[in-house]
């Protein structure tokens, strides 16, 4: 009876979960390709005779808006469950505005739907958090990148090469698929539809989280500049190889995810964010020096997406794993990817505004602001990785914290594993205390207060029966095969 109620509960967990990544791939497909700087937008507009560049603009800033708002305005899964399921039909509508001539209509419907296309994507964060186990996140986020940008490629070949009407008719049958099968989403966590899943909201240091979510937030926002720079002055430079752009841009940065996700050798993926950096400084540093024929289209492309696949991959798996740190994830998976928008917003202002020279000029002086970026970004990472280790210790892009190497690290607390009953804070609490650290020391390496410690001692204690640091040093010593806990500092 035991196995049987396992096995189904790791059913209906793997069903939510497919079912979560289908929906919201469906829906990001046509935001990517309509509405976020998306080329079968640009092509319903040329087609046209007309500039789509303030309209493209208001859009990725309506954008922003509601990925913001979206926290405050939607609390529950059945609340965010209504919003996809009012949102799509009504994206199908708007969508359809545009098989018919333009008007002063279509500026408006943009950013209407904008607007309630971020609030769907921060409102998916509850999906995010109930439908995927807690350190498979990073699974669940790339499938999602992948598949929306597979689709977003069709989308835009269908739009470039075949014609802007029908590649809207088969984004608007993706929106209709998503909606369909939203409606098979769970209205709350408790649902037969997904499995509840374990989250800590009931003890978590909220100057922790918040410090960790606000410096994750400015290290977006720095290093998207760059992606700003990209569709504002790069992209425009290899616009004449029509062909090659609509379906390879995307590609490197779906090849990065799926090598990150899937390494055919085992490496430190957070060694893969310094190379990333590298990657970005030598794409503008190439878009300097290179003519602009297709195969310099190739190799700084390739250089540049790679790289955003990586961090892109970084930061929604981060944020999905810190989703179990608050009681509202559509409001901290809202924040997290508005910094994200925000980076793209003001590396657009700036290559428009400062950088409204000649073509080699803008050129020279957008390499010379993304370099820059790149050495912020460079001197960003050291602490955002010392803060977030403190909350998401076990995380694929994370390595152990300075407490000590990770073979010695776990087997301070692999003894304790077994106690499923502690948290994984309480689990980073008790390796420390098995280090005869402080509770001051404790309280400076994980970032929280002395009396928040005290609070997870005491609880650690009460759950495994003991009265002292040094009962808790003994329960590890025996279950361990008798190892010495490693000395303090």
């Amino acid at each position: 009876m035991a196995h049987g109620g396992i096995g189904e509960a790791q059913s209906a967990w793997l069903g939510a979960r497919r079912l979560s990544v289908v929906v919201h791939s469906l829906f990001s497909a046509w935001m990517l390709s309509f509405l976020f700087e998306g080329q079968m937008l640009q092509e319903l507009w040329r087609a046209s005779g007309l500039s789509p560049d303030r309209t493209v603009f208001g859009g990725v800033a309506a954008i922003f808006v509601g990925l913001l708002a979206c926290g405050f305005l939607i609390r529950t899964t059945g609340s965010a469950r209504r919003l996809l399921l009012l949102a799509y039909p009504f994206f199908i509508a708007a969508s359809a505005v545009f098989f018919f001539p333009p008007s002063v209509i279509w500026g408006p419907i943009i950013v209407a739907c904008s607007l309630v296309a971020g609030g769907c994507v921060a409102a998916w964060g509850f999906y995010f958090r109930s439908a995927t186990p807690r350190n498979e996140r990073m699974n669940t986020a790339a499938e999602v990148l992948i598949w929306s940008n597979l689709l977003m490629i069709l989308l835009n070949m269908t739009a470039v090469h075949v014609c802007p009407e029908v590649g809207l008719a088969l984004s608007m049958l993706m929106l209709l698929g998503a909606f369909v099968l939203a409606l098979r989403l769970p209205a709350d966590d408790g649902d037969a539809g997904a499995v509840s899943m374990p989250v800590s909201v009931a003890e978590p240091d909220r100057p922790a989280v918040g410090s960790a979510l606000a410096l994750l937030c400015l290290f977006i926002l720095v290093i998207t500049v760059n992606s700003g720079l990209m569709y504002q002055v790069v992209n425009p430079a290899f616009a004449h190889h029509t062909w090659l752009t609509s379906w390879y841009w995307a590609v490197p940065y779906i090849v990065a995810i799926y090598l990150v996700k899937n390494p055919a050798i085992k490496v430190n993926r957070n060694y893969m964010l310094y190379v990333a950096l590298a990657m970005i400084g030598l794409a503008f540093i190439a878009f300097v020096f290179v003519d602009r024929s297709a195969a310099s289209y190739l190799v700084v492309n390739t250089l540049m997406l790679s790289a955003f696949g990586i961090y892109d991959l970084f930061w929604w798996s981060i944020l999905g794993e810190m989703l179990d740190h608050c009681a509202n994830p559509s409001m901290m998976f809202g924040i997290g990817l508005s910094a994200n928008v925000m980076g793209v917003l003001l590396g657009g202002v700036i290559a428009r505004a400062v950088f409204a020279a000649s073509a080699e000029a803008q050129v020279l002086n957008s390499t010379l602001l993304a370099l820059a970026v790149v050495c912020i970004t460079l001197a960003l990472l050291p602490p955002l990785h010392k803060r977030l280790c403190s909350l998401l210790k076990s995380h694929a892009y994370l390595v152990p914290s300075e407490g000590g190497p990770p073979s010695e690290q776990t087997r301070s607390v692999g003894g304790l594993a077994v106690h499923e009953s502690l948290s994984e804070r309480e689990r980073q609490v008790a390796a420390l205390l098995l280090q005869r650290k402080t509770y001051k020391m404790i309280g400076r390496e994980l970032f929280i207060s002395e009396n928040t410690v005290k609070y997870y001692v005491k609880n650690i204690y009460a759950k495994l029966g003991i009265r002292s640091r040094e009962e808790l040093i003994e329960m590890a010593m025996s279950e361990c095969g008798g190892d010495d806990p490693p000395p303090s500092e």
